[in-house]
């Protein structure tokens, strides 16, 4: 596991924490504009770690490109995609 792996285990172990706080808020009928406000703090944190994770993957494609130049090509337009697909 690499320092980039045990960082986004630890991004995600965070909004796993915000969700369950989330989960007790809702519980304890919370205010809705508390709740809502706790949501798109996860929201946010989720789309950091997949942004994380597509940089990464572009990063090491670029650092390491494939023999086949249509090969690389696609996995470069792969991650375009997940990056314009929010």
């Amino acid at each position: 596991m690499t320092a980039c792996d045990k960082q986004l285990i630890n991004r995600l172990k965070r909004a796993e924490g915000q969700l369950r706080g989330i989960q007790k808020m809702i519980e304890e009928e919370a205010q809705c504009v508390d709740v809502v406000t706790q949501l798109s703090a996860v929201r946010s944190s989720v789309d950091r770690i997949m942004g994380l994770i597509v940089a990464e993957n572009l990063k090491n494609c670029l650092q390491h490109p494939a023999e086949n130049q249509a090969s690389q090509e696609e996995k470069i337009q792969q991650a375009v995609n997940l990056i314009v697909k929010k």
